[in-house]
């Protein structure tokens, strides 16, 4: 502890010594020095351009929105509505050829592993009985 505290003051002498106080200490102007409740014109004009870029900005994203993420989304959701509608008659097409069944997948013994259950059980935590194999009928 007594080897420690002379580190410690050279460490915090650095710390409390007087700063100066900034921009406004060294202003050449007394305009520029913004006194309580009296900002300078220059300060009053950054903010008025601040503002006004802010405005413009947010006016640029609202467009982007309006016109370019909202007919982006429109068309990928038609785009996904015809891929999934092709599918949906593909798979119609198989079943219609097999006697109203899917055919049986493959039995490939590297798929659908498990060296030990989940938590929740076999089956995968987004489980879906027309896209995958159960397993819990498979273990008996």
């Amino acid at each position: 502890m007594l080897r420690a505290l002379p580190r410690t003051v050279a460490r915090a002498a650095p710390r409390r010594a007087v700063r100066s106080r900034g921009f406004a200490a060294h202003a050449e102007h007394s305009e520029e020095i913004i006194i309580e409740g009296n900002p300078s014109k220059e300060w009053l004009k950054n903010k008025a351009d601040v503002e006004h870029h802010a405005a413009e900005t947010t006016e640029l994203w609202r467009k982007i929105s309006f016109f370019v993420a909202v007919p982006t989304t429109i068309l990928a959701l038609l785009w996904v509505r015809r891929v999934e509608n092709e599918h949906a008659e593909h798979q119609a097409h198989i079943k219609a050829e097999h006697g109203g069944e899917v055919p049986p997948v493959p039995e490939y013994h590297y798929l659908n592993k498990r060296a030990k259950p989940f938590p929740w059980g076999m089956n995968s935590l987004f489980f879906n009985p027309h896209a995958n194999k159960d397993m819990n009928e498979a273990e008996e």
